[in-house]
Order: C-alpha cells, then sequence, then structure tokens
C-alpha cells in the first residue's frame, strides 16, 4: 500500500526563508546585536521542527534527497541557534564555524542526488554556500565575512520563497505553473503514469529485506 501524502518540500523551505533572513538581519546590522538572542529562540521554535516534520513527511514520502537535506537543515540551524542563545551577543565561536563548515560539506551530497530538479538543487547548494560563508566568519572573526554570510542568507530566502510558491502551486493545481527545472526522473514523478510511479518500488528501502 502506497499512502498519497503531499509534498513537505515547501513547508521546510519557508521555514529555511524565516531562519537565513532572521540570521542575515542581525549579521547584516539591520537589527542590534542583542537582538540575536531573539531571532535564535524564534528559529529554534519555528524553523528546528518545520524542517525535522519535513524531513520525516519526505522520508515517508518515499524521498530521500529531500528528507536528507531537510534533517541536515534541522539540525544545523538548531546547533547555531544553541550557540547564539549561549554566546554575548555579536560573538563568534570557532566550534560553531567547524560545525557550519561540515554541515556545507554534508548538504553537497543531497545537492548532488538533487540534479534532476534544478531549482530545489540550487536551494540545498545555496544553504551550504550560507552555511559555508557563516563558518569561515565565525573562524575568521572578520566583518566582512559576516556581511558576505548576510548577503548570502539573503539570496537564499528569496531562492526558498520562490522554490515554495512553485512546489506550493504544482501541489495544488497538479501541474507545473513556475518552472522547476524538473527532468529525467523528477519530470517523470510529475508527468509519468501510475506505472511509471511504481515501477522498481520493491527494491526501495521499507520493502527490500536490507537497507
Amino acid at each position: 500500500m502506497l499512502r498519497p501524502i503531499a509534498t513537505a518540500l515547501p513547508l521546510g523551505f519557508l521555514a529555511l526563508g524565516v531562519a537565513t533572513l532572521s540570521f542575515a538581519a542581525v549579521q547584516l546590522r539591520w537589527i542590534p546585536p542583542t537582538e540575536g538572542h531573539t531571532v535564535a529562540l524564534g528559529v529554534l521554535v519555528l524553523t528546528v521542527p518545520l524542517q525535522l516534520l519535513a524531513a520525516v513527511m519526505s522520508f515517508l514520502a518515499r524521498d530521500p534527497v529531500a528528507a536528507t537535506g531537510m534533517g541536515i537543515l534541522s539540525g544545523t540551524w538548531a546547533a547555531a541557534c544553541l550557540a547564539t542563545l549561549t554566546s554575548a551577543p555579536g560573538a563568534a565561536s570557532d566550534g560553531l564555524g567547524v560545525i557550519l563548515l561540515c554541515s556545507a560539506a554534508c548538504l553537497l551530497v543531497p545537492a548532488t542526488a538533487a540534479r534532476a530538479k534544478v531549482v530545489p538543487m540550487a536551494v540545498i547548494l545555496l544553504s551550504a554556500t550560507r552555511f559555508a560563508v557563516t563558518g569561515v566568519a565565525e573562524l575568521e572573526g572578520g566583518r566582512g565575512w559576516m556581511e558576505a554570510a548576510g548577503w548570502v542568507g539573503v539570496v537564499l530566502a528569496v531562492h526558498s520563497l520562490c522554490a515554495a510558491l512553485a512546489l506550493e502551486l504544482e501541489g495544488s493545481e497538479s501541474r507545473t505553473v513556475l518552472p522547476l527545472g524538473r527532468r529525467g526522473a523528477a519530470a517523470r514523478a510529475v508527468a509519468g503514469d501510475w506505472a511509471s510511479q511504481v515501477a522498481g518500488v520493491e527494491h526501495e528501502p521499507g520493502v527490500r529485506q536490507q537497507l
């Protein structure tokens, strides 16, 4: 039995937009550094659980790429929030920098696997870039790197919002409204017939005897 469920990517991408733009506002000094704790608390309460939910639902939808990406994003934002909450306003952290660089490297795995869906792949790649630049800023401690991380965060927010809109319209109207760059298996997943959707399902994790 296959259980039809809605795509979890719009939820994950919108939560990502909130997190990256909120932290960018602190990094670019649009709001005082003392507001960093409020931003971190808000992201911890809003973005982290929503992206974790998106990861779980993506596993249930048999989409390991989306699930892995959302899971890494959820954990990384949680780490950034906790580090911010336990540090002085505006303080850099070498430990957080290392974690962000490691997370950026990990995100390259789902980004590479998502090459059949250009727009979601770009969101994951931009997320990896955002974490990498922020990681360097935390390690190097320079104002220039922090501002660069903030602007990458703004670009990521815009792109994630556009991707969420495209996916939401596709889901609500059962057709492609805004381009998502689907090709190959990703295109067949939307335009293919029923037989193409279940072909080879007996070999997928959860069905076969071993992962």
